[in-house]
């Protein structure tokens, strides 16, 4: 319900600021901490996806050394679309991690600037205790996903030196060019893949202790 909420919201409310969409979302009883988890469930499920399609651009890539490319119109058009889809899920992962950012700065700030409102201090001293464990676990996360998106720019770069070669070298030689770099993709993929898988099983865990 809540997912509902918020993308009906962000339709309404596309070219508002984000005070302006928080305190909307506010009335409809969603606050900035179940938009964080939100947002934090889509970068998990939006990393995953990501995964999916760059294993699947990788295999791409060494079927058609594999076979010695084949008709390398039809190679270039395969490979291009690969990198392009694989590009697009990289620039969805990059949003999702600052969506993330942007209500976790404007939650931090707020819940420290109502600590202030308290006049008992034992709850007042259990909520500063809560902010930082919560702060600290987030940064954790944070500088995780930061780690796999520093990941995405070696692969794609790689792909698209290839995919631009082989456009523009429709023989037997970019072919033979792509065999020697396809060892240099595959190791980038494997790092990249595992740090995404890293950051997913970070972004389960962060996602049950704000819901607890």
């Amino acid at each position: 319900m809540k997912k509902i909420v918020l993308a009906v919201v962000a339709s309404i409310m596309l070219v508002s600021c984000s005070s302006a969409y928080y305190k909307t979302m506010e009335k409809f009883g969603v606050h900035k901490r179940d938009i964080l988890v939100d947002r934090v469930e889509d970068a998990r499920d939006s990393q995953r996806e990501g995964e999916k399609q760059f294993a699947s651009a990788l295999e791409q890539f060494k079927s058609v050394v594999a076979v010695d490319g084949g008709n390398l119109e039809k190679v270039y058009d395969k490979l291009n679309g690969e990198y392009e889809k694989s590009k697009s899920a990289a620039d969805d992962i990059r949003k999702r991690i600052d969506d993330i950012e942007s209500v976790a700065n404007a939650l931090f700030k707020e819940w420290e600037s109502e600590l202030k409102d308290y006049t008992n201090k034992q709850l007042r001293d259990e909520s500063q205790r809560k902010l930082k464990t919560t702060k600290t676990k987030y940064q954790q996360l944070l500088a995780t996903m930061r780690k796999t998106e520093s990941r995405l720019d070696p692969v794609l770069k790689a792909m698209n030196d290839q995919v631009l070669y082989l456009k523009h070298n429709l023989n037997a030689r970019a072919i033979q060019s792509l065999k020697q770099e396809v060892v240099k993709i595959d190791k980038d993929v494997d790092v990249l893949l595992a740090a995404i898988r890293k950051s997913v099983a970070e972004a389960d865990a962060f996602i049950r202790e704000m819901k607890e």
